[in-house]
């Protein structure tokens, strides 16, 4: 039986005193964790310290929203994967759709990060997902199924036995538009079955969960579908009685 997992991700938002207020009301209800559920926050590198400090003790862990694909050296500005270990991090986010279209970063640069994250120790959570346009050219699987085979192809299949697919169509983040709960369902089943091609076993423990405004309301029939294990929360992640709401709503 498959965990579920429930990850935040702040994105570029808050301050000091947001963050410290987000947090608060998040542990309260969630540090003695969600029966079967791995529960992430993913707040901006200058609040984890902050919020490593807010969720000790508790059962929920901390993540990375990127990470670089270098380890050391000249390279103002990144952040490498043991830098972030030091912190406690535990999973990282690579190949978001913000980072592949704001940042142009391509499926070779995710593939790096990806590899950088289990260099140290760290979980990726690998984003994959289509736009609307390629969605309406009913090219949505050709486009994770490409995602995926560049991991695969460079990586081997064994590496999603520590990794984690967030299913994110592009069209529905931010939007306050979400793909249907069948829609959703048919292209987790799709990614649990394009890696099922090269290893069963791995396909069927893999966490698949889902990134396109999930809510409170949407969130407990998307999480009750066979193959979707847990959600990537953005807005609604920056709202703790929300927040607590869908980790609370997986069954």
């Amino acid at each position: 039986m498959r965990r579920a997992l429930v990850a935040a991700n702040w994105k570029m938002h808050g301050n000091r005193v947001f963050v410290k207020e987000l947090v608060s009301g998040i542990m309260p209800a969630l540090s003695g964790g969600v029966n079967g559920v791995d529960i992430v926050i993913c707040p901006p590198f200058p609040y984890l310290q902050m919020v490593d400090a807010l969720i000790s003790g508790g059962e929920v862990v901390l993540g990375a929203q990127d990470i670089s694909t270098h380890e050391c050296g000249a390279y103002t500005g990144e952040v490498s994967g043991s830098m972030l270990a030091d912190f406690r991090v535990r999973y990282v986010i690579v190949g978001h759709s913000e980072r592949r279209t704001i940042m142009a970063e391509s499926d070779q640069v995710v593939v790096a990060k990806f590899e950088a994250a289990q260099r140290d120790s760290l979980v990726p959570v690998l984003c994959v997902g289509e736009t609307l346009d390629e969605r309406d050219q009913d090219m949505a699987e050709q486009v994770v199924s490409r995602q995926l085979a560049a991991i695969v192809d460079k990586c081997g299949v064994s590496v999603f036995n520590r990794a984690v697919v967030a299913y994110e169509p592009v069209w529905a983040i931010g939007t306050g538009r979400s793909a249907s709960v069948q829609q959703a369902q048919d292209m987790h089943a799709a990614i649990r079955r394009l890696i099922a091609l090269h290893d069963d076993e791995v396909a069927q423990s893999l966490q698949v969960i889902y990134g396109g405004s999930v809510s409170p309301e949407n969130a407990p029939e998307l999480f009750a579908q066979p193959d979707i294990d847990g959600g990537l929360i953005g807005g609604a992640s920056l709202n703790a009685d929300l927040f607590v709401r869908i980790c609370k709503s997986v069954s």
